[in-house]
């Protein structure tokens, strides 16, 4: 009977036995949540890099377009300038006597 152990000391066995399987367990998964955690630590990092370059992007890309739409608007009102002075340069000689008219005769 000294070989064989009680069913007590069986039991206490078993209980040491899961109890070291529990705290590897235990072990692999604050592991696991470490490892976890670096992941999303670095996938933060990585897309607060990514959003930075893509506003830049965007930033970058309507600043040209909001220049190309100034230079537009310019060469527009340039030509809308040039029209109306060559506009009230051939009107110049009929303004003139009509106000000389409406002065002398008026």
């Amino acid at each position: 009977m000294d070989n064989e152990k009680t069913l007590l000391q069986q039991i206490r066995e078993k209980e040491q036995e899961f109890a070291q399987k529990l705290d590897a367990t235990r072990s692999e998964a604050q592991s696991i949540v470490a490892s976890a955690q670096t992941d999303a630590g670095d996938m933060l990092c990585s897309a607060d890099e990514t959003a930075k370059k893509t506003s830049e992007q965007i930033y970058w890309n309507i600043q040209g377009i909001t220049s190309l739409e100034i230079e537009r608007l310019n060469a527009d009102a340039e030509k809308d300038r040039v029209d109306i002075v060559a506009r009230g340069e051939r009107n110049l000689s009929s303004a003139v006597e009509k106000i000389v008219y409406y002065v002398t005769e008026g």
